[in-house]
């Protein structure tokens, strides 16, 4: 049975596991919550895991056909579901997207998190050159052309589990739905909106931040940058593509779990 809540924008699937303090997963773009299989077993022995799957993504049903997928569009829709779920309080690891909309959170509903681990992560990066490429990338033909050969590049699959996310992403890619979304997301990380540098001091959750060295959708040049703009936030590296988790579980969880098992100890 497929766990079911409401947003703004229709119904978003999620899977709940595991007992302790709530740890959410936010997966990438033409991705879903399965991306994070190879970690969750491991966090759900002390802690319950809850993994999104956005809007039109996964086991989530399409939105309203007027629907436009913006980054701040999935950051409005995980505030309804940490409302809708009632979630006090709960540590949040965001990939790519995923990363922005928890940071956001962070920024606008503080007391809502207690941790925050950003994977290769957009929202910190600003400039004309930064939004001439996200608006580039906004146009549908282009992001046509490009989006297969840029999943293939920026996963530099390494493992089983990184081939079947590779293998669902591409068969999103080669669909018309899957280059629009793709191409709306992008461009709008090019609004001033979607800018979260100069909020980034009012992060006041511990934030951890985890990249893949071998990303080129986001370089690691970005992740040193978005580090650098969260005060106290500690940068750590994986040799991965752009989902560490997937790639390198083991390595991600001896920099992860013990961040989140902080927070675990401070509510105990």
């Amino acid at each position: 049975m497929v766990n079911m809540v409401e947003t703004r924008v229709g119904k978003v699937a999620y899977g709940d596991s595991g007992e302790g303090p709530v740890v959410v997963l936010l997966h990438a773009t033409l991705h879903d919550r399965r991306d994070f299989d190879p970690i969750v077993s491991s966090l759900r022995r002390d802690h319950r895991v809850i993994a999104v799957d956005w809007p039109g993504h996964g086991e989530s049903p399409a939105p309203a056909p007027n629907y436009r997928p913006t980054a701040a569009s999935f950051a409005d829709v995980l505030t309804d579901v940490v409302a809708g779920l009632d979630l006090q309080s709960a540590a949040f690891v965001g990939n790519s997207v995923g990363g922005f909309a928890a940071a956001r959170l962070a920024i606008t509903d503080p007391q809502r998190v207690s941790r925050l681990v950003l994977v290769n992560s957009g929202g910190f990066i600003a400039g004309p050159v930064t939004d001439l490429y996200c608006r580039t990338l906004g146009i549908p033909a282009v992001m046509k052309r490009v989006l297969p050969r840029s999943i293939r590049s920026y996963m530099k699959a390494s493992s089983d589990n990184d081939h079947a996310v590779q293998v669902r992403a591409l068969a999103r890619a080669n669909t018309r739905d899957g280059v629009v979304l793709t191409a709306s997301l992008w461009r709008s990380f090019a609004a001033p909106e979607h800018g979260l540098r100069p909020r980034a001091d009012r992060i006041t959750a511990p934030c951890l931040v985890i990249w893949g060295s071998k990303d080129t959708a986001i370089p690691l040049r970005l992740g040193r940058s978005t580090a650098a703009a969260i005060p106290g936030a500690r940068l750590e590296v994986l040799p991965t593509g752009h989902v560490p988790f997937s790639s390198d579980p083991a390595g991600f969880l001896a920099i992860a779990a013990p961040f989140l098992a902080a927070a675990r100890n401070s509510v105990q």
